[in-house]
């Protein structure tokens, strides 16, 4: 049977891709669920949808995801792409094969899927694709280097994707999260915040779920800071 709104979400065992499948789901869309521990595929069965156990480093899991959507319910109106952590350690003291897992967990996330459902897109001539990454893209922090780093080049490839694509209808965007309240908390972090408090993984995923709708039709090629005011653009 086929659905009339159908998203894929990767990484989303738990945390921020989680509850983006959760709010889509409310919102009327069948979710298929990519996550490396058996809670993809327990919050999928929950939400009616398809669960894979895999790996967003993996073509061959990222084949099966697709594959087992387009043949449950024959086409990808939404694709968001969460992530896990990447090494963290001082600049200089990051080895070459932490560099390289940093790519693969923060920009290669992106590139993979995004390979394999845009064909799909262009014959439905349209669809969004949303990616989880970080406040600290444009004001790069110690704390987070491989981040920092390769997000970046997600906001570029994200500018390159959005010219070559939007003539087919598919829309990309950046979802650009602060401190969230999936991660550990700490007085300092918190007192960063002008809002004065951590952010919700339902309030990311209440932004994703906008740029998922036909409300924001007229966006794309953007990167959208939900931080509670911590970083501003210019």
């Amino acid at each position: 049977m086929m659905s009339d709104k159908v998203a894929i979400i990767t990484a989303a065992g738990s945390g921020m891709g989680a509850a983006a499948a959760r709010r889509l789901a409310q919102d009327g869309f069948k979710v298929a669920i990519l996550s490396s521990s058996g809670k993809g595929e327990a919050l999928a069965e929950e939400l009616g949808g398809l669960g894979v156990t895999g790996s967003n480093q993996s073509n061959d899991d990222l084949k099966k995801l697709v594959d087992g959507t387009m043949s449950r319910w024959g086409r990808v109106d939404v694709l968001v792409n969460s992530g896990g952590h990447g090494p963290r350690a001082p600049i200089l003291e990051i080895t070459d094969e932490q560099w390289h897992t940093g790519m693969d967990v923060y920009l290669m996330n992106v590139i993979r899927p995004t390979r394999l459902v845009t064909p799909i897109m262009q014959k439905q001539k349209g669809g969004a694709i949303i990616n989880i990454s970080t406040a600290w893209v444009f004001e790069p922090s110690a704390m987070f280097p491989t981040s920092a780093v390769f997000r970046s080049g997600l906001a570029a490839f994200t500018k390159i994707f959005t010219d070559t694509y939007a003539a087919d209808n598919i829309r990309m965007n950046n979802v650009l999260p602060g401190w969230i309240d999936s991660l550990p908390a700490t007085d300092e972090r918190r007192d960063s915040v002008p809002l004065g408090r951590y952010g919700k993984a339902e309030e990311i995923a209440g932004t994703i779920a906008f740029l998922a709708s036909a409300d924001a039709a007229f966006i794309t090629g953007q990167s959208l800071r939900v931080d509670g005011g911590m970083t501003r653009a210019v």
